[in-house]
């Protein structure tokens, strides 16, 4: 039997206020298990949990949830100024020390109900999640941003409602986090729907639901069995354009053929006619019916190639665009041996130390728990922060590509942003390069304040690596947060034509693998080499 559904979408209808439509008639139906939502940057994967949890309301349709739900969203908002108001326990807590204070009222009681282990399963939460050192009491103010989405997360887990949201939830988390995030999830006994782009969290869900287009489509098993489902589909795709290409060929082939053919009768029926002593109007009816019959033979011909190529738009509909940047950039090159960067003897803020000697093109993971200072580290090096002791060393020109991608200027084109950081370079050198960032034509015009997601991270790293000096060391700072599947694979073949040096601070393991990492550092009061994850 299917699972019961525990959330019904049916015919949701919603628009931009700019009257730029979304969803047009989507349905959709979620039993329980863990579902995966994925899908391109602005496909509306957010809005569509923001519909299911009612932040939002659809022009038409509906959306029906089986029992309690919770949602935690990619900016988390926490309730109340303490930790235990956020958790949603501090009445409970409240009334547990007014009865230990000899308090013995009704009221007390009643707010207590059967919850008297509370404090402890908050407790138990908590520190399933790693938040150990958080007392109930603590203010919220005093956490950092990995700590409350963590606190966001134990304050659902502690509800345990029957339908659960996740957006992008391992934003902003470390590693050690994540695999306690990861457990959780695969404890969860509800309904689960997660909007993530993190892998190892995907492989762990029972569906893939992918958001294409305005529709939803569902897929068995985890991210990989959907990226197999997928690869298969796409193969069988790229057969049928091959098979109605040969078709659409061949129809033009014989349309010319045929064409040919009614031009040799035309003439020889002329001549004849002018040769012959054939009656006038036996001559003319023979004419006609040979031009009614070539007519009609010649409309079967341009019938048969319109067919062809609706077959072969129907054929190339069915591709997806996989566009992957690949960027030549010999500029960026730094030979084996040379010194790109010295860390001596460097006291960063909030305490942690660091020497470093940076040789040659090293690709480098620089990896920590939250707090530990690796965005500070990075921004030390690049001289937007002074350190407190020590020196930083450049040999080569750095670029900084920081996690909320807010280089740029937001009412100046894609071309002019470019522009700006490489002002040499012409507008047919620049527009030709954008075009390998998958800018082409207009898109290169639009104004930064506009562009999605992944269209604003391609935008922010062609600024970085086609400016003038190109830069030989490149620092990153969790580039993947927020990015879709297309957008990671694009900046992972960006990042593999760069023949620079590579400092890359993330938690995102296998993205890290699969840029050929050489070195693998830990920032932790002081930064050392560590073994490959």
């Amino acid at each position: 039997m299917p699972p019961t559904p525990a959330i019904i979408c049916s015919g949701l209808t919603f628009a931009w206020p700019d009257g730029t439509p979304l969803f047009t008639d989507l349905s959709l139906v979620i039993g329980r298990g863990r579902t995966g939502l994925v899908g391109l940057n602005g496909s509306g994967k957010s809005t569509l949990l923001r519909l299911i949890a009612g932040e939002l309301t659809a022009a038409h349709g509906s959306v029906r949830v089986a029992g309690e739900l919770g949602y935690v969203p990619q900016t988390v908002t926490l309730a109340g100024t303490r930790v235990d108001e956020a958790l949603g326990i501090a009445p409970t807590r409240a009334a547990l020390a007014a009865i230990e204070a000899g308090d013995a009222s009704e009221k007390n009681f009643a707010r207590i109900g059967s919850d008297w282990d509370v404090e402890e399963r908050a407790r138990a939460t908590l520190d399933s999640l790693g938040l150990e050192q958080v007392p109930l009491d603590r203010r919220i103010s005093e956490l950092s941003g990995g700590e409350s989405v963590l606190l966001s997360l134990a304050a659902q887990f502690l509800r345990r409602p029957e339908v659960l949201l996740l957006d992008e939830p391992t934003n902003n988390l470390d590693l050690g986090a994540r695999h306690r995030l990861y457990d959780a999830a695969g404890c969860w006994t509800g309904a689960m729907v997660i909007v993530s782009h993190d892998r190892e969290l995907l492989d762990r869900v029972d569906q893939i639901a992918e958001l294409r287009a305005g529709a939803v489509r569902l897929y068995g098993g985890n991210l990989t069995d959907y990226e197999e489902a997928l690869a298969a589909e796409q193969e069988a795709a790229e057969r049928m354009v091959r098979v109605a290409e040969a078709d659409m060929r061949r129809q033009r082939r014989e349309l010319v053929e045929t064409q040919t053919k009614l031009d040799r009768r035309v003439r020889y029926g002329q001549k004849m006619q002018d040769t012959s002593r054939m009656p006038k109007i036996v001559a003319n009816e023979r004419k006609r019916q040979a031009q009614v019959s070539a007519g009609k033979f010649h409309g079967t011909q341009l019938d048969r190639l319109d067919k062809a190529s609706k077959r072969l738009a129907e054929a190339e509909e069915a591709l997806r665009d996989d566009a992957e940047i690949r960027v030549d950039l010999p500029a960026t090159a730094v030979p084996a041996g040379r010194t790109v960067l010295t860390l001596s003897a460097l006291e960063i803020r909030y305490g942690a130390r660091a020497d470093l000697i940076v040789r040659g093109p090293e690709r480098i993971a620089l990896t920590g728990r939250n707090g530990a200072g690796k965005t500070t580290l990075l921004r030390t090096v690049t001289g937007d922060i002074g350190p407190v002791s020590g020196a930083v060393e450049l040999a080569v020109p750095v670029a900084y590509l920081p996690q909320r991608l807010d280089i740029l200027h937001p009412e100046l084109t894609v071309t002019q942003n470019v522009a700006e950081a490489a002002p040499m370079a012409t507008n047919n050198q620049l527009r030709a390069q954008l075009a390998r960032f998958l800018f082409r034509g207009r898109r290169a015009d639009h104004r930064a304040g506009t562009l999605s997601g992944g269209e604003l991270f391609r935008a922010a790293l062609a600024t970085l690596l086609l400016a003038q000096p190109a830069p030989q060391l490149l620092l990153l700072d969790e580039p993947t947060n927020s990015l879709d599947m297309a957008s990671m694979r694009q900046l992972s073949g960006a990042l593999r034509s760069y023949q620079g040096a590579l400092i890359v601070a993330s938690h995102d393991t296998p993205f890290l693998r699969d840029l050929g990492i050489t070195r693998w550092l830990r920032l932790d009061g002081e930064l050392t080499d560590i073994d490959p994850l």
